[in-house]
């Protein structure tokens, strides 16, 4: 009998990791996946079907204890957006992997870095993707390193770039890099290779640049993708007045990438980003219908958003200096100075109703009350380097642990009862809020709406006695309106079920009545 392959995946909270872990249970190797916290794989579909190991790359014993027994290492974790020096802590970690691997004997690692010109003069981000690629080259382990430009599928950081900045942007006053040379790569190869890699010749440790069929320049791109979305294309002035420094403030404005992020992507687009050799092809052949061209990928990321069905985000990412810390249970216990708000209101809706309103709230279903006030927060927020409140949600009707709401993250979500946000905005302090409907004595149902806010030193006091005015406007409103939303969904339902009982046939007409 054949032993089935384990198989571990580290990232696998990630936009890439979180697509690659469905494809290689299809092909039939066993999945461990090694990750921080794994509350964030609560809700996804296929965290039944997988080993869950926690721990951390940076510390080599759960390093150690998760490639125990493991076939094939995918390293798919990198630093980009945060802060301090990440240099380091990429170097520690891919040390580790390193160590960890050559003494469980794995028999081959594959990691996806990034796609670079062979020169001194990278970016600091491109630096440290490289280094740690040799550091693993390094390790003893037969190691496929594969080197991707820009990404193109839905939720990529690259795609959500691209397609902020042209939907906004009727003109497009840009650097001058948006004439170097780019060869971007559908997610679907990425994908497609790093499933083929783990079978490679076991003699096969190198780099191996992978890329898509057309070779454009940025703003290329940007007009590829206006006649994909419908958009006229979009005239473009190269300004040599547009450092990096200022291009990523500029698309830290105008974008949902916050700065920490945008800052490591332009940086990186300072030179030609271009495939030099083609060497993955004696190993593995191309898909059989070829690869993905770039107008081809933009086309399926659009139709992904228009069916909700994004798959993974690059607002899964960890923002720098937000707290990932739950609410304590019992927060005043905990030794917190704690302040709250809490809403409460009876509706005649059915639980049901009200439970379909609060998780579809955010994004483009905006927040139920006074928008200019959460707009200025947002452009607040984007101002000093935060998130801002313009990235959305990945499902339009559905949420998920982990999940990203604007500026929030979802915490916890018991689904038909109760939700609650951790928020992710700059704010002297943590902040949460949180969303209950429950079944009311009587009929109809209550919902109950707490903000906690754990203040930090005398400017968190001082912040919330300053917002605490705009609360009872913003969060009696809140409590209104959904409220009211909900009693308008059991309308709509009820109207919709009254309409197909009236035009449902009666079972003893004839057969031919009822065709007709």
């Amino acid at each position: 009998m054949t032993t089935r392959r384990r198989v571990l995946v580290t990232g696998a909270t990630g936009y890439i990791g979180g697509r690659l872990v469905p494809l290689l249970l299809e092909d039939g190797y066993d999945v461990r996946v090694l990750v921080r916290t794994p509350q964030k794989l609560k809700d996804v579909p296929w965290v039944g079907q997988v080993e869950v190991a926690e721990g951390d790359l940076g510390d080599l014993a759960s390093v150690r204890s998760a490639v125990a027994g493991v076939d094939v290492l995918y390293y798919l974790v990198h630093s980009m957006g945060t802060r301090g020096d990440f240099e380091s802590t990429e170097r520690l970690a891919a040390q580790n992997v390193a160590t960890a691997a050559a003494e469980a004997g794995v028999s081959r690692i594959v990691y996806l870095g990034g796609l670079h010109p062979d020169t001194e003069d990278l970016s600091q981000h491109l630096r440290s993707r490289a280094e740690v690629g040799r550091i693993l080259l390094d390790s003893g382990v037969p190691t496929a390193a594969l080197q991707a430009g820009v990404v193109i599928g839905s939720g990529s950081t690259s795609f959500e770039m691209i397609r902020h900045l042209t939907d906004v942007l009727p003109y497009m006053p840009a650097p001058q890099w948006v004439r170097n040379k780019i060869q971007p790569i559908a997610v679907r190869d990425v994908l497609y290779y790093l499933v083929a890699s783990a079978e490679l010749p076991a003699d096969v440790s190198r780099t191996f640049d992978i890329g898509g069929p057309d070779v454009l320049r940025y703003g290329q791109m940007m007009n590829g993708y206006a006649l994909e979305a419908g958009l006229r294309q979009r005239p473009i002035a190269s300004l040599p007045v547009f450092t990096p420094w200022l291009a990523s403030q500029w698309v830290n404005l105008v974008t949902p990438i916050p700065r920490s992020l945008a800052v490591p992507i332009i940086a990186s687009l300072q030179n030609d980003c271009v495939v030099h050799e083609r060497d993955i092809d004696r190993y593995i052949p191309q898909p059989t219908e070829g690869l993905t061209g770039y107008r081809t990928a933009v086309r399926l990321a659009l139709g992904r958003m228009r069916d909700g069905d994004v798959e993974t985000s690059w607002q899964n990412a960890s923002i720098a200096g937000a707290s990932s810390n739950p609410l304590p249970s019992d927060p005043e216990w905990a030794g917190h100075l704690v302040y709250t708000d809490l809403k409460e209101k009876h509706t005649a809706a059915k639980p049901e109703d009200l439970w379909r309103v609060i998780e579809s709230i955010g994004g483009d279903n905006g927040w139920y009350s006074f928008p200019l006030a959460w707009a200025i927060r947002g452009w607040m927020d984007k101002l000093v380097g935060g998130v801002g409140l313009r990235r959305g949600r990945r499902n339009p009707d559905h949420l998920h642990t982990g999940d990203v709401l604007d500026f929030w993250r979802v915490e916890r979500i018991d689904t038909g009862r109760f939700l609650r946000l951790r928020a992710e905005m700059r704010v002297p302090g943590r902040a949460w809020l949180e969303m209950t409907a429950e079944p009311a004595q009587g009929g109809g149902s209550v919902y109950r709406q707490r903000a906690v806010f754990f203040p930090r030193g005398l400017g968190g006091r001082l912040y919330w006695f300053a917002i605490l005015p705009f609360h009872g406007v913003i969060f009696n409103g809140m409590a209104n309106r959904i409220t009211a939303a909900a009693v308008g969904e059991a309308a709509v339902e009820a109207a919709v079920t009254n309409a197909n009982a009236t035009e449902a046939p009666r079972s003893d007409e004839p057969a031919s009545e009822r065709i007709a």
